[in-house]
């Protein structure tokens, strides 16, 4: 009979506490000190990109005669690793119970940390693997967030956190950073959104079904005034999600060359991990 670890406690006790993470979330902005604690324990050093989710989204990033999806990033980090592990699980869904998305399909580790992930966690896995789960999660309507993040360090009890590079999929109703309008700004600005991408609202294109404020948009960009939809530019992260929601055509997600360069600039930065 296999032993607890650490691992088995901090997953017990993150199921037990997810559904009041709002309430630890908001108390960032209240205290300073709490803050301080929460950003150095769970958040410090964390680097985080959204990338959109790409089966409903028909534009391509063109350059120099070539097209690519935005989850072709995600894949060009996945093809420069060596050292891959995939969760048995979204530690998030099946703490929420969701019914809407598959709890099976849990985040990819990336980089020589990820190596010491116990293996009743997750199962060490190839290339062609990794890029299995991303078309799935894709197909499943889940949006990508791929970086650093302390929190997955803390609870595996794994090191060093420079080492490991997570890419989680994620659901609009159970994502962990659903939290996000809750945060003190200084926690949540190391969520980013991928620079040159930009969501659209077309009014003309608009029927109001209001399906777009179903509990869609993770962030809380998507509002009703003034009898119109708004997206809020300075929240949005371009997670595509509302894109994908809208069946008249009246939200879209574009890119920019500028796009090109921010992305071959951030897989180098994210593909360090294979130097330490």
């Amino acid at each position: 009979m296999r032993r607890p670890r650490i691992v088995d406690f901090s997953r017990f006790i993150l199921k037990y506490i997810f559904n009041w993470r709002f309430r630890i979330a908001e108390f960032t902005k209240k205290s300073k000190i709490y803050k301080k604690i929460i950003d150095f324990t769970l958040f410090k050093d964390d680097e985080i990109v959204v990338i959109p989710n790409t089966i409903n989204v028909n534009a391509k990033i063109e350059s120099e005669g070539s097209e690519f999806l935005p989850t072709e990033i995600i894949k060009e980090v996945i093809k420069r690793s060596d050292d891959i592990v995939i969760m048995n699980s979204c530690l998030c869904r099946t703490s929420n119970n969701c019914k809407d998305y598959p709890q099976d399909i849990g985040c990819i580790f990336l980089g020589p940390t990820a190596a010491k992930i116990p293996s009743h966690i997750g199962k060490k896995s190839t290339v062609e693997e990794a890029l299995a789960q991303v078309d799935r999660a894709d197909a499943a309507g889940l949006s990508h967030i791929i970086g650093r993040n302390k929190i997955d360090t803390v609870w595996m009890n794994v090191h060093p956190g420079k080492g490991l590079l997570t890419i989680c999929h994620c659901c609009p109703c159970c994502c962990l950073w659903k939290v996000y309008p809750n945060l003190d700004d200084e926690i949540s600005n190391k969520l980013e959104k991928l620079d040159g991408v930009s969501v659209e609202l077309h009014e003309e294109n608009c029927k109001k079904c209001k399906k777009c404020l179903d509990d869609v948009c993770m962030f809380n960009a998507i509002g009703f005034n003034n009898n119109k939809i708004t997206i809020d530019r300075n929240i949005c992260k371009g997670c595509g999600l509302c894109v994908n929601t809208c069946k008249f055509n009246a939200i879209t997600i574009n890119y920019t060359d500028e796009t090109i360069d921010n992305v071959v600039n951030r897989i180098d930065d994210l593909i360090e991990i294979k130097k330490l």
